[in-house]
């Protein structure tokens, strides 16, 4: 899908690597994207799934690419929401 933030994958025997995620999309909405997420790891009080999931990766990798990770998972979300029309269940987000 042109415009997607995509991982590269690179697989050969036993490994499997994702690799990075891209620049590629809307400039804009990777910025919301990124900011709505580090509103999840830094100021919101109320726990979800998703945010456990991004303060665990945060002590594994750092802040600000845990902050894109939580960004693309938020973005996977909201594009399923929009597909099948249900609302967001803090307690149910992602699997952790």
């Amino acid at each position: 899908m042109p415009g997607s933030a995509t991982t590269r994958r690179y697989q050969s025997g036993e490994v499997d690597y994702d690799g990075h995620i891209s620049r590629r999309g809307d400039n804009y909405l990777r910025g919301l994207l990124y900011e709505a997420a580090t509103v999840i790891l830094t100021r919101t009080k109320a726990d979800s799934a998703l945010r456990i999931w991004g303060l665990r990766l945060r002590e594994k990798i750092g802040f600000k690419r845990a902050a894109v990770a939580v960004a693309r998972k938020l973005a996977v979300i909201m594009h399923a929401m929009l597909q099948t029309g249900e609302l967001f269940e803090r307690s149910t987000a992602i699997e952790v």
